[in-house]
This record gives C-alpha cells, structure tokens and sequence, in this order.
C-alpha cells in the first residue's frame, strides 16, 4: 500500500493559531463543574445501565465533581460516558462563564449553566474543525477565512449566558460549513481519480473490509458496526459519521480529516489500527 502524506503543516504553523492538540479542545473534567454528568440525560441501554433525567446529578458524582467508577466505567455499563466528550466547553462554562463559581455554591445558576452545556458544546466542537482546517496545507487558499471563522466563533463560546442562549447555534454551523466542504474538497483532490461520495450513507453493518476510501466523502455517513477491517480511509472526510462498533482493526485512517476522539472511542480497532497524531488509541482497544 503506497505512503499518502497527511498533508498537515505542523501545528505551530497555523499562523500562531491553535494546535490540535490544545488542552482547550477536550473535556477537562479537573476543571469542570461535572457538567455532563448532570446536565444530560440517559436511558438504560447499551450505552448505560439505569435512566438519569437531565438536570439530576448522576449518583456517582462526588461531592468535588468527580467521577467515583471513573475507572470502571466500561465493565459497569456506562460506555457512553467513555465516549463523550464536551470539547472543552465544560471547563469553558466552568472556570470563564461563571468564574469558577459553581452550581452548588450558587444553585440559582444550575438550570442557566446546564443549558449552556449543549449550546457551547457545538461551538467548541466547530472550533475543532476549524483548527484542523487551519493545519492542512492544501486548503492554505481558505486559511484567512477559517481563521476569521474560527476567531468569530471563539468569540462567541465567551458570550454572557444570555447572549449564548439566545445563539442560533444551527445558523452557526450552517455558516461555517461551506468552509469546511471547501476544505474538504482541496485536501481530497490530493488523491487522484475518482472517489466514492457516501455522504449520510446508510452504511450500517456494511461488509466494506479492505475496501479503498481513500479521499471518500464519508461525512454523516452511518457507518454503526461496519466492517472495515484493513480498510483504506487515508485522507477521508468522515466529520459527523457514525462509526459505534464500527470494525477498524487493521484500517488505515492516517490523514483522514475531521475524525474526533469521540468517533474513535466509539469505534473498535487494534495495534494495526494507523490513526491520526492528533489521536489517541483508546484504551479499550
């Protein structure tokens, strides 16, 4: 199988932008409010034991916002806590929106901040994408808009709660996704020939083992329990595609653009899985 470059600059040479790997872009739970285990609500299913109603602490929250199974969270049936990932918005509202002053301390502010969870989650997830745009060098051309965009959006995860509540989130990221197909299409060209378009495919439990996605348009695609064992997904576009269970053991994702941790975790894979750098291989693996 022929090398294809990941066409990455290296982080720093995103015009002093931020680097993928940024502890900003992902939960830091040491510095949230345990914000996801409260605000959100779950239901008794493969990816939770017992049903939780949103706003409700989770009954293994501790009293200092941690997790009291964290380390047991796969064998005790919460694998959707081990695949969430707020992108750095529960720190954000944590520590910046409210000061560091917390729902407990001020409980007149828990509704506002748990609400503010989704909301900030979706910018903070846009600005990811965005400063991955910004690290790949055959979109150079567009990087004065993406960090324009990426600016603009920053701006707004530090709004006051009522202007972020009041944000059309949806006509957010309806603005700034012409820019990441724009993206998205120059770092594909790299691979020549014709490339499959699969974009919000139903492809679940599809047999695609060593198929060649190289420079495939995968995005929404739902790829849940999909066999893709060996198969080829450099330089792949897969922002938004549904890859729970998803077979990778042995496929080759180096390159592919848009690919998030959450995505990763939820998906099952092996030593032979190739992964971006930017990613880590879960430890469920």
């Amino acid at each position: 199988m022929p090398h294809q470059p990941d066409h990455r600059t290296d982080p720093g040479d995103a015009q002093g932008g931020p680097a993928l790997d940024d502890p900003g872009l992902r939960a830091d739970c040491a510095n949230c409010f345990g914000l996801c285990c409260v605000a959100l609500t779950f239901a008794p299913s493969a990816d939770f034991p017992e049903h939780k109603a949103a706003g409700k602490p989770c009954s293994h929250l501790r009293t200092d916002f941690r997790c009291s199974v964290h380390r047991e969270l796969r064998q005790r049936g919460f694998r959707g806590c081990t695949v969430y990932d707020c992108f750095g918005a529960g720190q954000k509202i944590s520590r910046i929106t409210y000061g560091g002053q917390d729902w407990r301390q001020a409980p007149g502010t828990a509704d506002e901040m748990f609400a503010l969870l989704p909301v900030v989650r979706q910018l903070q997830e846009l600005l990811r994408y965005l400063t991955e745009a910004l690290t790949l060098e055959p979109a150079r051309a567009l990087h004065g808009e993406l960090r324009a965009a990426l600016e603009e959006t920053e701006r707004l995860t530090l709004a006051d709660p009522a202007t972020l509540l009041a944000l059309d989130v949806a006509a957010r990221r309806a603005a700034v996704n012409p820019l990441l197909l724009r993206t998205s299409e120059l770092v594909r060209a790299q691979v020549k020939g014709e490339k499959k378009n699969r974009r919000g495919a139903d492809l679940l439990g599809a047999r695609l083992r060593a198929a060649d996605l190289r420079g495939a348009d995968l995005r929404g695609a739902y790829l849940i329990a999909a066999d893709l064992r060996g198969a080829d997904l450099r330089l792949a576009d897969l922002i938004g595609a549904d890859l729970r269970d998803a077979d990778l053991r042995g496929a080759d994702l180096t390159g592919s653009i848009f690919l998030v941790q959450t995505q990763v975790n939820a998906a099952r894979g092996d030593a032979d899985t190739r992964l971006p750098p930017s990613l880590a291989r879960p430890a469920h693996w």
